[in-house]
């Protein structure tokens, strides 16, 4: 198809073409076109935000719970830099994500004008491809690229840098197809070479990652796994990608990971890792895998395999494609006995001292009241080892984490995940500390009348940097205390309901208060927590005391 249209008109035509509804921004002059184009578009529901950063978590999030990609728009080099942290998300989780960015009159360009910064410079090490469309008829072809690129391959984040002169100029804009995204399968040759491997195995395990959602292979992972019982954990913040009830299920690596799940991963003889990056949390700091275990190690990306750990057999291959490859094989092993054994750890995991703390009640508390399709995001902070440590994912599609670790994540991304997903509900989980870097886009949630739940943990502190302080510098306190917010007052000064707790009891009472409230918008649940608790597994005089 071929029309006569402005590069901005062209650019939200590739959009819907791609059966993107959703677009995240903070309003800016040199892109203006672009918003009149949606403007005009019934098609797409553009999210205005009140920071770049939060537009760019939105925009993250919605793309993870959607499997679409997500887009964000800002302005020049200052937006664009607030942006960045969502860019270095999109990258570290695999996310696809498209960023827009308006940029100087083209003219300017090279005099240091005003806000302009050399876009593709700034992002290339941070994003999987970075251009400037120079010429309209080139609109359609680069966009599209930009949309292909993000959700093919290794998915990630690609940055556009529009000239404002470019948007408005008018030109024939040729348009091709939308996506189609390869799902490369094992050969026959690697497919006999697992078999071979499995049946000389006596301790299999599976270490399972985000390329299982991307591919929406849980399903043939749950087939496979069933049929041959071998053991899975799953990758950092990857909970959801196998049921945690499962008696073939063997726990989560990631930070402050139980000895017990630990053991089991070093006990393992043969580790077939599928769609992972086998990341420094995943493999607590590259040690966990040793020349004692023979690793197989399937991705669709060839730069991953052999990045981390030089696999035994390296198969690049779809997720889905290759499971379903995978569950041909007939094996003369049984693993009954060993796959109980990691269960058992896994479930003694759970019995440790931190669940009968205040925050281990509250993820009980969760675990009881939310329907079993509830999202829950997590921002950064030792909170959420509670999360990851005791609330059984037992549905696909119901966690969104930023393994990037980063800070203002949770709420903002639960934003995106409700937009992806109107009909169900959405719990963002955050730490005082990384709350209030993104907590202006509460008020985001009140204009937009999106309905999440956001609990925020308070101590007053940056716990997990004060938990690392005190292991290093034990009771030489510096620069983690924070003040005294009252976050559930602002949050009824934003327009919404706040609840403050301080036990289990009330919590209780006020989750059930605020699934119903979420009719009318979000709700917010401060917990107040005490400092002393710095973490699952510690007090801070646990820490002094052992220094």
């Amino acid at each position: 198809m071929a029309a006569v249209m402005s590069s901005a008109e062209a650019i939200v035509e590739c959009l819907c073409r791609e059966g993107v509804p959703q677009v995240f921004c903070v309003p800016g002059e040199s892109y203006l076109p672009v918003m009149d184009a949606i403007r005009k578009e019934p098609r797409i529901n553009l999210v205005s935000a009140r920071h770049e950063g939060g537009a760019a978590f939105m925009a993250e999030g919605y793309a993870k719970a959607s499997g679409k990609p997500g887009v964000v728009m800002a302005t020049r080099g200052v937006g664009a830099s607030n942006l960045t942290i969502g860019v270095h998300t999109a990258f570290q989780d695999s996310t696809p994500l498209v960023v827009l960015l308006g940029q100087v009159h083209s003219s300017f360009s090279g005099r240091e004008g005003f806000q302009e910064v050399d876009l593709e410079a700034f992002f290339r090490p941070i994003a999987k491809w970075v251009a400037e469309i120079r010429e309209p008829p080139r609109v359609p072809e680069l966009i599209q690229r930009a949309l292909r690129l993000a959700q093919t391959g290794r998915p990630g984040p690609v940055v556009l840098s529009l000239p404002e002169d470019l948007l408005k100029k008018q030109a024939k804009m040729t348009f091709g197809p939308s996506v189609k995204k390869p799902a490369p399968k094992p050969s026959l040759l690697e497919v006999s070479e697992v078999r071979n491997r499995l049946n000389r195995s006596s301790r299999p395990l599976m270490i399972v990652g985000g390329g299982i959602k991307r591919a929406g292979a849980e399903e043939a992972l749950f087939r496979f796994v069933n049929k041959l019982g071998i053991p899975v954990m799953a990758a950092f913040r990857r909970h959801d990608v196998f049921p945690n009830d499962h008696a073939l299920y063997s726990g989560h690596l990631g930070l402050g990971t139980n000895k017990k799940i630990l053991k089991t991963v070093e006990d393992a003889d043969t580790i077939l890792a599928v769609g992972t990056r086998l990341s420094e949390v995943t493999t607590q700091d590259y040690r966990l895998l040793g020349s004692e275990h023979r690793l197989m190690h399937v991705d669709i990306n060839d730069e991953t395999l052999g990045k981390v750990y030089a696999p035994d057999l390296g198969i690049v291959a779809d997720a889905r494609e290759a499971l379903q490859s995978f569950y041909r094989i007939e094996v003369q092993r049984s693993w009954a006995g060993w796959a109980h054994r990691a269960r058992t750890a896994f479930e003694e995991s759970l019995q440790s001292a931190g669940r009968h703390t205040l925050n281990g009640q509250i993820i009980h508390l969760l675990q009881k009241r939310l329907p079993a399709d509830s999202i829950l995001t997590n921002d950064a902070g030792n909170f959420a080892g509670w999360l990851h440590t005791y609330y059984l994912f037992k549905k696909k599609g119901t966690y969104i984490g930023p393994t990037s670790g980063a800070m203002g994540y949770g709420m903002p991304a639960a934003l995106g995940a409700k937009l992806a997903h109107p009909g169900r509900t959405v719990v963002s989980l955050s730490g005082d500390g990384g709350f209030m870097m993104t907590m202006q886009e509460f008020e985001t949630a009140v204009r937009y009348k999106i309905p999440i739940i956001s609990i925020v943990f308070n101590n007053r502190m940056y716990g997990t940097i004060r938990m690392h302080q005190e292991i290093h510098y034990p009771a030489q306190v510096i620069g983690t205390d924070l003040g005294d917010v009252r976050f559930s007052d602002i949050a009824q000064q934003l327009g919404a309901k706040g609840h403050y707790v301080k036990t289990a009891e009330q919590f209780d009472s006020a989750l059930t208060t605020a699934l119903a409230e979420t009719v009318s918008g979000p709700v917010l649940i401060e917990v107040e927590n005490d400092q002393e608790q710095i973490s699952l597994s510690a007090t801070i005089n646990d820490l002094r005391e052992r220094s």
